[in-house]
């Protein structure tokens, strides 16, 4: 799923940001933890979840905290639009930080809870030996019960 922003509304073909949608990855130790996810309840709910792969305001676009301000109306449109879209629910939404090139000072704006650092693992890793930079986990639920509807421990 793509969102983006156009101003003024008039000027579709003027986008001045995007953010990029799509399924969760697999394995997130932090991420199945703050659920309270074992492998079972991870398996049949992992389509609940939506991950932010990109998030991009045009570098000439200087409107202050624009970047939050997006977080915080997407969050609000994307269960709507999820279930629009491919006929069921989310109710969890994250996304990857590079602490090398970025800070998530915007997620952080927006109410996402920083879970820690993913263990550098590719989705096809073969051992647990990094090969991939390690990135910072950031995670926004869009419902109060969204451990119970995800089937986290103790509410299933």
């Amino acid at each position: 799923m793509r969102v983006c922003l156009s101003w003024p509304p008039s000027q579709r073909h003027r986008n001045r940001a995007c953010l990029a949608w799509s399924s969760a990855p697999r394995h997130l130790g932090s991420r199945d933890r703050f659920i309270g996810w074992s492998a079972p309840p991870r398996r049949a709910n992992l389509h609940l979840l939506a991950y932010n792969t990109r998030f991009l305001i045009l570098p000439w676009i200087k409107v202050p905290h624009l970047a939050s301000h997006l977080l915080a109306r997407v969050a609000r449109r994307i269960a709507a639009d999820w279930q629009e879209l491919y006929a069921h629910p989310v109710y969890l939404l994250e996304t990857f930080i590079d602490p090398e090139r970025f800070r998530g000072t915007c997620y952080r704006a927006a109410n996402w809870s920083y879970l820690g650092l993913t263990a550098g693992l590719g989705k096809d890793a073969t051992s647990r030996v990094p090969n991939r930079s390690f990135k910072q986990l950031w995670v926004y639920p869009l419902r109060p019960d969204f451990r119970r509807q995800l089937g986290g421990a103790g509410h299933g």
